[in-house]
């Protein structure tokens, strides 16, 4: 499994790469590798506002159908077309092609997310 240093990450298995005051979110390669093959995924509306926490996309499965929550408050800017065509890029590219929506956030609350070493503990089961 990989768990790039670069992202911060939620025990509910998203991952964020923060760019300024956008923040970009996906599935972790945990994650996807948990769902198995994707077939579906339903993203939020561009121009939605989130909370923390909030359930706002649905990733679909050949075995399951699994909710993505927003890890951080703020406000949808893109959400990943591509996925529409091709939701297996969550598999292929969890970590690039793959990512799922983009959030403009307060880059302080990034504070509240895990590091990859704290995100691996939670992922392999091992206490915090």
């Amino acid at each position: 499994m990989e768990y790039p240093n670069e992202l911060k990450y939620t025990k509910t298995h998203e991952w964020v790469r923060l760019e300024g005051e956008v923040a970009v979110v996906g599935i972790t390669d945990f994650a996807q590798d948990a769902l198995g093959d994707v077939v579906y995924v339903e993203l939020p509306t561009v121009g939605r506002k989130v909370d923390a926490g909030e359930a706002v996309a649905v990733v679909e499965s050949v075995k399951t159908a699994s909710d993505i929550y927003a890890p951080m408050a703020g406000e949808v800017l893109e959400v990943n077309t591509a996925l529409s065509e091709k939701p297996e890029l969550v598999n292929q590219s969890p970590y690039g092609e793959g990512w799922l929506f983009k959030l403009r956030v307060n880059p302080s609350d990034v504070a509240g997310l895990l590091s990859a070493s704290e995100y691996q503990k939670v992922a392999e089961g091992q206490p915090g």
